[in-house]
């Protein structure tokens, strides 16, 4: 019975793992795909043609930097607003910050078209265009509270004697915030950064709404399956995977080398 009992856990585990990374896999695969015709959603015939040229169609690479400008611009000013309000929260008491702290989760749990159509309406009324702009800023909007919730998940355990002993030996505050605060809650921030620059980069419901005439990577791929979607989508996809597995894995272990670092050897103020 109990043998019973694990294998009918490791079966629904291994479906559960299933679920998960099937799409990811039939991305990968189709970047290995030479489709019969414009659309590369039938496997034919393994090829390496795509990977060869992964840049042939223009408007496509021409979506794919707009995109990464969107991500790098959003991600910069988001990471920036949301550790200054984590920092804010968690290190001061201030009148409201029970509220502040609870409407940061509110775009977290509003549905992305309501999101999407309140900024378009927000727009309208003031006659901005709607472009690389208002991407942008609407980007930042859910961005923020992102960043906020992950920093302030990290420097919840902040040692802030830390601040207090490095002041007492007469570091000014800005030296304190650059030589002690910041290189600990450092790892943090920049697993905030990547989400806020993932999320950035593959939404589609927000950018629909507030695009206007300009199109992402995300809305060239939902529309390319009306005219044609070649492999180069998934080749491009893929090393976008590739990178962040990459990033990621630096980033664990940066985290992992700062937590020890900082419980073995004393912080360097000048």
């Amino acid at each position: 019975m109990r043998r019973m009992t694990r294998w009918l856990l490791d079966g629904y585990a291994a479906l559960v793992l299933l679920y998960l990374f099937l799409p990811i896999f039939v991305i990968v695969l189709y970047s290995f795909n030479k489709p019969a015709g414009k659309f590369n959603f039938v496997w034919k015939s393994f090829s390496l043609d795509a990977w060869r040229d992964p840049f042939q169609y223009q408007a496509l690479v021409e979506a794919l930097k707009l995109s990464l400008r969107v991500a790098a611009l959003s991600t910069a000013v988001a990471t920036l607003f949301g550790t200054l309000i984590a920092l804010a929260l968690v290190r001061y008491r201030f009148r409201g910050s029970g509220a502040v702290g609870l409407l940061l989760v509110l775009p977290l749990t509003t549905p992305e078209v309501v999101l999407g159509s309140s900024l378009l309406t927000l727009f309208l009324n003031v006659n901005a265009p709607t472009g690389f702009t208002t991407i942008v800023i609407a980007h930042i909007m859910f961005s923020v509270s992102y960043v906020a919730l992950c920093v302030r998940a990290r420097i919840r355990g902040f040692d802030w004697t830390l601040e207090e002993a490095a002041m007492d030996l007469g570091a000014p505050p800005f030296r304190v915030f650059w030589k002690v605060t910041l290189p600990i809650i450092a790892p943090g921030v920049a697993a905030a950064a990547m989400l806020a620059f993932a999320l950035s980069l593959d939404d589609f419901i927000i950018t629909l709404f507030n695009a206007g005439s300009r199109v992402t990577y995300p809305l060239y791929v939902y529309g390319a399956r009306r005219a044609a979607f070649p492999p180069q989508i998934n080749v491009l996809a893929t090393a976008i995977l590739f990178v962040s597995l990459v990033a990621l894995g630096a980033t664990v272990l940066w985290q992992h080398r700062t937590v020890r670092e900082s419980t073995s050897s004393p912080i360097p103020l000048a």
